[in-house]
């Protein structure tokens, strides 16, 4: 045993380690992640008590949770789940400025493009469907992910990133046809009534 202890002492010696060396780098490294644990832990504390933060959970909390967007979207005129999609704005600022996270924002300019095309569906065929589709909260989800660190919806927003970019084109196309199908609707109906 002390023979073992010898050649490890040796080894270590040739190679220019010691125990204190190799405490010190134990404590270096042990430091080091305790400050980047309090640098992210100051920089959620500043993500949640930010003015844009409490806007997104308000309204998570109003649009879908009271239902108010899929009220507004039985207006008739389709322009209100344009609308109701200035909204969408903090929680972009939120994702893109202060948690920085591009897959996150492109999560969540996917929800906003998939509700404006839901609600566009004719006929309030859409509106009901709105009802379940609670694209606010979905977003609130993933920005409380991103800023608590779960891991589980990191791992999950980064994985599905290069989906949710091809999704924003196909359903800007969709909601393309959907506004023409809407103008052909429209013009079918006044050319009923002239």
């Amino acid at each position: 045993m002390s023979e073992l202890r010898n050649r490890r002492q040796a080894v270590q010696k040739e190679l220019g380690l010691n125990d204190s060396k190799e405490r010190f780098e134990i404590e270096r490294s042990i430091q080091k992640e305790e400050r980047r644990k309090a640098a992210k832990e100051r920089k959620r504390m500043q993500i949640e008590e930010s003015a844009s933060y409490r806007a997104t959970q308000n309204i998570a909390k109003y649009m879908d949770k009271w239902h108010l967007d899929a009220f507004i979207g039985f207006i008739p005129g389709g322009i209100w789940d344009f609308l109701t999609q200035i909204l969408i704005f903090p929680y972009i600022y939120v994702s893109a400025v202060q948690i920085r996270s591009v897959p996150l924002t492109l999560a969540i300019i996917y929800n906003a493009l998939r509700d404006i095309a839901i609600g566009l569906i004719p006929f309030w065929i859409g509106n009901i469907f709105d009802f379940f589709n609670r694209s606010y909260l979905q977003n609130i989800r993933l920005i409380v992910g991103f800023v608590e660190d779960d891991k589980e919806i990191i791992d999950e927003v980064n994985r599905k990133a290069v989906r949710s970019a091809i999704l924003i084109f196909v359903f800007c196309v969709i909601i393309v046809l959907l506004l023409v199908l809407i103008m052909k609707i429209a013009n079918w109906i006044t050319g009923l009534f002239s």
